[in-house]
Parts: structure tokens; sequence; C-alpha cells
């Protein structure tokens, strides 16, 4: 199993689509053998789904995302689970322990729209005037 978190400065980065980095992790028995950050700048939303297959993940847990990314995530045969917040790592332990806390209807829906609007109500984007601070 690979695990990808949206990643920036060790917390879970809350908007798939601008993400820069990625925190990988590989997992056997049920344990973190290895991880490491890498790089996902100019792949754009629409090329995350594919760059993220490409590593080899099977499961992403990030903050807000939208349908079209959803959409290519699902055909892509990655498991998402959406509306984390707090740190990479812990995430990760959490779902390995079965206790993830998290929103399966997170949605991001504002796509260069002036009002950005998250149904989770943060997706940590600082566009559009939406800061992400709760």
């Amino acid at each position: 199993m690979k695990i990808a978190v949206t990643y920036e400065n060790g917390q879970v980065f809350q908007h798939f689509g601008h993400c820069e980095q990625f925190k990988l992790y590989e997992v056997s028995g049920g344990k973190v053998t290895a991880s490491q950050v890498v790089s996902a700048a100019g792949s754009g939303h629409g090329a995350l789904a594919g760059f993220l297959k490409g590593c080899g993940a099977d499961t992403l847990i990030c903050g807000g995302i939208g349908a079209g990314a959803r959409t290519a995530l699902d055909e892509a045969g990655i498991a998402l689970y959406p509306g984390v917040t707090g740190g990479a790592d812990e995430a990760v332990a959490a779902l390995l322990a079965g206790s993830l806390s998290y929103d399966p209807d997170t949605q991001c829906a504002h796509h260069h729209e002036e009002d950005h609007k998250c149904r989770s109500g943060s997706c940590g984007e600082d566009k559009h005037g939406c800061s992400g601070n709760q």
C-alpha cells in the first residue's frame, strides 16, 4: 500500500488542486516502512491524479478537493479520504489505526470564482478570499 498526503510544512495541505508537494508513505503489514516528500509543482488540477498514480499511490488523504479531481482519482483507482486537517504523519497513523477523522462530503467548488466557498468551510486556499482559517 502507498498512501499520498497533500503536504505543506508537516501538515495536510488544504487544497488538492494547488498542492505542490505530497508526502508518500510506503505501508507494509499495517506499518509505515518508508516515507518521502515529492514535488508535484507544475502538475496542476487535471494532472495530479495521474501524477499520484505514477508514484504508485493507491490512497490519498487531503483537505478540500473539487468534483473533477474526485472523478480523476476514482478513475485512477485511488481511494480518497478528504476533509482531513492536522499533521500528515498523524493522519496516516490514524488511517492505519482505523480512526482517521475525515469528511467524505468535503468539496471545494470555487475554481477561480470570486466567491470561493468550500463545503468544509476551510480549504486552506489563500486565493479568492478564502484563507482557510476557521
